[in-house]
């Protein structure tokens, strides 16, 4: 039986922590849990190591992000296989078996997810796999997101484009060909680039939508905030530096200096986001003064205001 690590990463979260924590235990038994406290404002390591001492806790005093908190957590594991879990999720019976069995029975899998539904609204699909990425736009699409779960996509174990950050299982030896996700872009699009570099790495990412875990993200995800459009523009411009071929980047750079920064920047002024604009600026800025090998390109966090 191989060993599965399962791996989360807390930030202000406590309670939306335990109660992933208290949804894992089920018929696998060969699994360590991980849970990297990602510089929150109050160190709960302590008491959690009482409270929940099969778990290994892991205390960052700084945010590092998405890929840096996880990646703290993939250095720590010592699984076969390391499941990434955002920490607002909650487990499903059989889960990780039947993600297990695909990874053990496929040895060119390198990732895979299970679909994902909505927690407040169990009968509401999130993700049932990724479209392609288009190079030229930068834009692909969450198939099943936000349909009624009708059984359209049951009984599905196949390739998909990317695997999705909310959960996603990774081969260990995945990994060490393919390295850590990168730190560089902090929140956004680091799951889609590291999917890319594993399948460079010659594996496949797959989805399994007979095993299900359940998401507490909002179905009205996707309101606006500074921070928030910051770090999707700085980092779709990023995705497509790190990922794109050299004539796709010569058409993405044009049409996004000529069509999407006037397009978002007339957005804001409609909507009165004034805030925003800076931000805007600010995320193309950022991609033109930093060279694509640069390390530790992210801003702390508090300082995106």
């Amino acid at each position: 039986m191989k060993k599965v690590s399962i791996i989360t990463v807390n930030f202000n979260q406590p309670q939306v922590t335990e109660e992933l924590l208290r949804s894992i235990p089920g018929t696998y038994t060969n699994i360590e849990i991980i849970v990297v406290d990602n510089g929150s404002k109050t160190d709960h390591t302590v008491e959690w190591e009482t409270r929940y001492p099969e778990v290994k806790f892991i205390r960052s005093e700084q945010n590092l992000g998405f890929a840096g908190g996880n990646n703290v957590g993939i250095n720590a594991a010592s699984g076969d296989y390391l499941f990434l879990v955002n920490n607002d999720t909650e487990f499903t019976a059989g889960l990780v078996e039947k993600l297990v069995a695909v990874l053990d029975s496929k040895p060119g899998v390198g990732m895979i997810s299970p679909k994902i539904n909505y927690f407040v609204d169990k009968g509401l699909i999130q993700y049932a796999g990724y479209t392609h990425m288009n190079y030229y736009t930068c834009r692909n699409s969450c198939i099943g997101l936000k349909e009624r779960d009708n059984g359209q996509y049951d009984h599905i174990t196949a390739p998909t484009a990317y695997c999705h950050g909310a959960a996603m299982m990774i081969r260990r030896e995945a990994i060490e060909k393919a390295g850590l996700m990168s730190e560089n872009f902090f929140l956004y699009y680091e799951e889609v680039d590291w999917c890319e570099h594993i399948i460079r790495a010659g594996y496949q990412a797959w989805v399994c939508t007979d095993a299900l875990i359940y998401h507490k993200e909002s179905v009205s995800v996707g309101k606006k905030s500074p921070l928030k459009e910051y770090f999707m523009n700085r980092n779709r411009i990023l995705f497509t530096r790190r990922n794109a071929p050299l004539f796709n980047k010569l058409v993405f750079y044009p049409y996004f200096i000529l069509l999407v920064v006037p397009r978002n920047l007339l957005s804001y002024i409609k909507e009165k986001n004034y805030n925003f604009i800076p931000m805007l600026l600010k995320a193309v800025w950022w991609n033109l003064s930093h060279s694509k090998n640069s390390k530790n390109l992210g801003y702390p966090i508090n300082s995106i205001k």
